[in-house]
């Protein structure tokens, strides 16, 4: 009840929840309860509730619109951090965007393509946040965050608030230094080129095509589950291991693409969890190829 009450004070009650099923903020939509789940509206407030989770020794995790997480059953003995919808603020300066990290990466598209700016076109579909996309420099059809991304303002452990250029950030695939020393994202900066805005709608109406068609966007998911070991796809060693419609209760591998695992009806995450397991192990006698897992797991399962 004292961090209950504390984070009240910051944040105010009605951006404060107990017990908050995690299966509402996932797009796998399942995963248990948090103990406590905050959404602030601003930087302060994200680092005052860090401070106080801190404090009181209470484990906390920061989440977007929960694009690339798998929360477990018995959800999560801590505090979620939801830095989404009330941090979500667009605004563009000639060629650059500066982003908040609860932005959908739709919505900076969206922006980039009313102001005739191009080279955010490939992230246009993928449906994660701009705080997500900065931590796992996200990509897709041959474009990277790290292409685009100038700096990142961040709250780091040790309380400061900093900005960070893009060079210090130790951008790969699917990482970076965010990943590695714990900071929390709270906005960036995005350098675009001038383009025509037919040309950019038209390629992005390409790739959305491209996504529907091949991508089981019917179902939840997380999107691509696995990560792409070099030298291979992973729909692909998946397929070949004779795995496409593989289920294990609700969960399934899509029959659309191999490399998506799908919540069919129903499943639980411990069913999305050994789906995941199984599809490895059999891949990898199969093959000799360990596929390691592109979404996070959290919690308890």
């Amino acid at each position: 009840m004292e961090l209950y009450e504390e984070l009240c004070g910051i944040l105010g009650k009605d951006n404060v929840f107990t017990e908050e099923p995690m299966s509402g903020h996932t797009t796998f939509r399942v995963g248990g309860p948090a103990d406590f789940f905050v959404t602030p509206e601003e930087e302060e407030q994200v680092r005052e509730a860090v401070f106080a989770f801190r404090q009181a020794g209470v484990p906390f995790y920061v989440v977007g619109n929960g694009s690339n997480l798998l929360v477990g059953d018995q959800g999560y003995r801590g505090g979620i951090i939801q830095i989404f919808k009330k941090m979500n603020q667009v605004s563009v300066c000639g060629s650059r965007l500066h982003a908040q990290a609860g932005a959908l990466l739709s919505k900076i598209a969206s922006e980039a393509l009313t102001k005739g700016l191009t080279g955010f076109e490939f992230a246009s579909g993928i449906p994660g946040t701009l705080g997500g996309a900065v931590m796992m420099n996200a990509g897709a059809y041959g474009g990277e965050m790290k292409h685009v991304l100038t700096g990142a303002r961040v709250l780091k452990v040790s309380g400061e608030i900093e900005e960070v250029p893009v060079e210090e950030m130790e951008l790969g695939y699917r990482s970076s230094i965010f990943a590695k020393n714990k900071d929390v994202i709270l906005s960036a900066d995005i350098r675009l080129e001038a383009g025509e805005p037919e040309q950019i709608r038209k390629r992005m109406d390409e790739l959305r095509e491209q996504r529907t068609a091949k991508q089981p966007l019917e179902y939840p998911s997380a999107g691509s589950t696995f990560k792409r070991p070099e030298g291979y796809f992973a729909g692909k060693l998946i397929e070949d291991a004779g795995l496409r419609g593989f289920q294990v209760g609700g969960a399934q591998v899509s029959e659309k693409h191999c490399g998506f695992v799908i919540n069919k009806g129903h499943a639980t995450a411990k069913d999305i969890l050994s789906l995941m397991q199984q599809v490895s192990d059999k891949v990898f006698i199969r093959s000799g190829v360990r596929l390691e897992p592109e979404v996070k797991l959290l919690g308890e399962f």
